[in-house]
C-alpha cells in the first residue's frame, strides 16, 4: 500500500472518535415490566439477563435497569416497556413472547434501533443480533460507497453515512476507516473495550489487509460506464467487510477469529450476497436516471 494512503487513513482516523460509540454504549437505560405475577417478571429477568451466562456483578448492573414499576400512565419515564403476554400493554410498549423471546428483540430493534448497543452491551439477547446487523449496514455502506465513486455526476451523499470523516482521495482510505469504526460498534456491543490503544491488535490487522482483498477491488476504480466492473467492485467491499466483521465477532465472543478456510468460505457466500446488494443498487440509479 502506498504512503499517500496511510497518510490518508492517518487524517481520516482524526476524525473518528471512539468515544462516541461508547457514549452510546454506556448510555443509561430504563426498561419497565408488565407482569402480572411476580413470575412473570422473573422469567423475563432471567431472559434479559440469563444466569448461566451473565456474572453476578452484571446481572446486578442490568437488574438495576429493570423496574416492575411500570404502568400505562408513565410510559415517557422508560426507554422501552415489556409487557407478559396477556398484560395490556401502553402505547409503544413490547410483548414479551415467551415461547418466541427472539421476537421481542427484533421487534425491539426495528423501533429503537438507536438503543441497538446499549442494550446489546447490557442484554445478552440483544447482543448478537445487534452485531449482525453492524457487520449488514457497514458491508453495505462500504459496497455502495465504492461503487457510487467509480460513477460520474453520482455524489457519495446519497449513500446517507452516518458519520463524517472529511474528504478522501482513495476508495481505500474510507473502506479502511468504516471498517475501524465497525470494530468500535462490534466492541461496543460484545461489552469489550473500545478505543485505538485498547483494540490496536484489531485495527492493525484492518489496516494491513486493505492491501490484501481491496487491491482486487482498485484495480476497477475511475469513472467507469454501467458495466461488468461495478458489480465486482462493490462486490468485493463487501465481501471483504463482512468477512473482517465476522473475524471480529469470533474473535470477542470466543477469543480467536476465523480460519483460512472459513474466510475463503465466508468471502465466497458475501461476495454473491454484495452482488445482489449492488445490482439492486444501480437498478435504481439506472431508473433514476432514466426518469
Amino acid at each position: 500500500m502506498s504512503l499517500h494512503v496511510f497518510k490518508e487513513i492517518r487524517a481520516a482516523v482524526a476524525n473518528l472518535d471512539p468515544a462516541e460509540v461508547q457514549a452510546a454504549a454506556e448510555r443509561p437505560l430504563r426498561i419497565g415490566i408488565l407482569a402480572a405475577t411476580e413470575r412473570g417478571f422473573a422469567a423475563m429477568e432471567e431472559f434479559l439477563l440469563p444466569s448461566a451466562t451473565v456474572s453476578e456483578l452484571k446481572r446486578a448492573e442490568g437488574a438495576a435497569m429493570l423496574d416492575s414499576a411500570a404502568g400505562p400512565e408513565r410510559p415517557g419515564h422508560f426507554d422501552l416497556i415489556l409487557c407478559e403476554q396477556g398484560v395490556p400493554c401502553p402505547q409503544g410498549g413490547f410483548t414479551f413472547y415467551g415461547g418466541e423471546p427472539q421476537q421481542t428483540v427484533y421487534e425491539i430493534l426495528a423501533a429503537h434501533d438507536e438503543l441497538g448497543l446499549a442494550l446489546a452491551r447490557n442484554f445478552p439477547p440483544f447482543r448478537q443480533p445487534v452485531v449482525d446487523r453492524i457487520i449488514h449496514n457497514v458491508s453495505k455502506e462500504n459496497a455502495l460507497f465504492s461503487v457510487v465513486t467509480a460513477l460520474p455526476d453520482v455524489v457519495p451523499s446519497i449513500l446517507q453515512l452516518p458519520w463524517s470523516i472529511g474528504e478522501f482521495a482513495s476508495d481505500t482510505a474510507f473502506l479502511t476507516i468504516n471498517q475501524i469504526r465497525m470494530a468500535f460498534l462490534i466492541a461496543a456491543a460484545s461489552d469489550k473495550p473500545i478505543g485505538y490503544s485498547l483494540q490496536k491488535a484489531e485495527i492493525a490487522t484492518i489496516v494491513t489487509g486493505a492491501f490484501g482483498w481491496r487491491a482486487l477491488a482498485r484495480e476497477l476504480v475511475g469513472k467507469i460506464p454501467f458495466g461488468g466492473g461495478l458489480i465486482p467492485k462493490g462486490a468485493i467491499a463487501f465481501a471483504g467487510t463482512y468477512v473482517a466483521g465476522l473475524g471480529l465477532d469470533r474473535l470477542h465472543r470466543l477469543g480467536y477469529g476465523l480460519s483460512s478456510a472459513e474466510r475463503r468460505n465466508s468471502y465466497q457466500v458475501a461476495f454473491e450476497r454484495g452482488k445482489g446488494i449492488v445490482e439492486l443498487v444501480l437498478r435504481g440509479i439506472k431508473s433514476g436516471n432514466a426518469a
